[in-house]
């Protein structure tokens, strides 16, 4: 979760909500990185997760990502969620639970009424707390500035 959420700090250059995520191999190896681009890239796609899952497609030579594992700082939304289960990713680690946007157990549950036969391993909260602050210190800032407008 440290890269992830250095990852997430990288994002706050850009201007950009800080999300930060790594994928990891079976053994344990960072094999893809990502933070929002959306601002950057003037893509509504190039969410944290996204990019970390094309990165570590790259770097594997294959899509499919079996046996590896997204650790972000957020909870995934659904656009992701359907990116981890297309990919294949096993098991997703995240810090903050995103009540508005969530698709692994907030909002929705997209894992839990999974339907296909590719299953996923959930974990959430993981450093919870660190997470959640960088995301409430961003949207508090970017308030504070509108309000100066």
């Amino acid at each position: 979760m440290g890269l992830a959420l250095e990852e997430a700090r990288a994002a706050l250059a850009h201007d950009d909500v800080p999300v930060g995520a790594v994928v990891l191999d079976a053994e344990g190896v960072v094999i893809g990185r990502g933070r929002n681009r959306r601002v950057e890239g003037a893509d509504p796609l190039a969410h944290a997760e996204i990019v970390a899952i094309r990165d570590a497609a790259a770097t594997h030579g294959n899509y499919r990502l079996d046996g590896c594992t997204l650790v972000v700082t957020l909870e995934p939304c659904l656009m992701c969620t359907g990116a981890v289960m297309q990919a294949r990713i096993g098991r997703v680690v995240f810090g903050a639970w995103d009540a508005k946007a969530g698709a692994c157990g907030s909002a929705w549950d997209v894992v839990a009424t999974n339907r296909s036969p590719h299953k996923l391993v959930v974990e959430g909260g993981v450093r919870n707390a660190e997470c959640a602050q960088l995301l409430t210190e961003f949207f508090r800032a970017r308030r504070r500035s509108r309000a100066e407008d």
